[in-house]
């Protein structure tokens, strides 16, 4: 066999050999699982909805939404962080995940988790139903505050989520104790506004987005947003401050994410098509329309808001009794 000869064939070899990793399909070949923690119809289901619909726009596959939920958020953050690392389970994952842990609840923090892209963020609202006889935040706070523990009940999420903490906080922000109002745990807003529709509850402190359906069909009204300034989508309704002189804020954020040990392709394939999902039109429209506020960040910004989040939210719980 000629030198030439030898180096043919050694280099078909290398070609036979290599063709299998130039026939792997890219990525996404098939549909992909995005899991929600939260139930059908509250506002984390609403935005990764519209987000998967984008996102099969921009990459060319089904991205279809499953509802997982269960122990306060646990069961779905839980799904995300636990599947397959090949990109064909992703997720949303929401302020619950710097929360669950400092309770006790789960073991899976946001170190669990590849970060892709934060989405999203919404302050509270304070909702009461159709028939509630308050018809102003401050007139259900003086109620509230010459209410006996436990008289008074409210939800908008699981045990110890960041609705619970909005109202502790509240509570807080009014000298009260974190648990004078009695908190109902659901599996999201939108059980809970049914709850508060059906006269189970006195109040919620969702966010006035995910309370909207029950609104429009004036089945409820919000009261009050905590937020530094009134939502554009809703202008009617005050701020805390407005209405009561409390300068008290929170807010509920939303990002997607994937499990640990992503290909680094994927994750960055997600990350450019989740930057092109924000800053298209039918993503901010959907935002304005339905008063979700708009706050993006990046993989490697959404990663570093989960670890300040962590934090902070650890010291809040702590500070509310919510923390163990």
């Amino acid at each position: 066999m000629t030198e030439f000869s030898r180096r043919t064939l050694l280099g078909g070899s290398a070609a036979v050999l290599a063709a299998p990793a130039f026939a792997q399909p890219r990525w996404p070949a098939r549909p992909v699982q995005m899991l929600c923690p939260w139930a059908a119809g509250g506002g984390t289901d609403a935005v990764l909805r519209i987000i998967a619909i984008l996102l099969e726009k921009e990459l060319g596959q089904p991205f279809n939404v499953v509802n997982r939920t269960g122990g306060s958020g646990v069961v779905g953050h839980a799904a995300i962080s636990q599947a397959a690392p090949d990109g064909y389970t992703l997720g949303m994952i929401t302020a619950e995940i710097c929360m669950l842990h400092w309770q006790g609840l789960t073991e899976v923090t946001y170190r669990n988790y590849t970060p892709l892209g934060l989405m999203n963020n919404d302050p509270p609202g304070i909702q009461v139903g159709r028939d509630s006889p308050y018809h102003d935040v401050k007139a259900l706070a003086e109620a509230i505050k010459a209410s006996r523990p436990g008289q008074f009940k409210a939800s908008g999420t699981g045990q110890g989520g960041i609705w619970h903490l909005a109202l502790a906080g509240w509570l807080g922000a009014m000298g009260m104790k974190a648990d004078h109002v009695r908190w109902v745990p659901s599996n999201g807003a939108a059980p809970a506004m049914q709850d508060l529709a059906a006269g189970g509850l006195d109040f919620t402190t969702c966010s006035v987005p995910e309370a909207r359906a029950m609104l429009d069909a004036g089945r409820a009204r919000s009261l009050a947003v905590m937020a530094p300034a009134r939502i554009t989508a809703f202008p009617n309704i005050p701020t805390l401050k407005e209405a009561m002189g409390l300068d008290y804020n929170n807010g509920a954020w939303r990002g997607i994410a994937g499990p640990p040990g992503l290909p680094a392709e994927i994750a960055h394939a997600m990350d450019a098509a989740l930057d092109r999902v924000f800053k298209s039109k039918e993503y901010q429209d959907f935002l304005l329309a339905r008063g979700f506020g708009a706050v993006y960040a990046n993989a490697d910004g959404f990663a570093r808001h989960l670890a300040a989040a962590d934090v902070s939210l650890g010291n809040s719980m702590k500070e509310a009794g919510l923390a163990r």
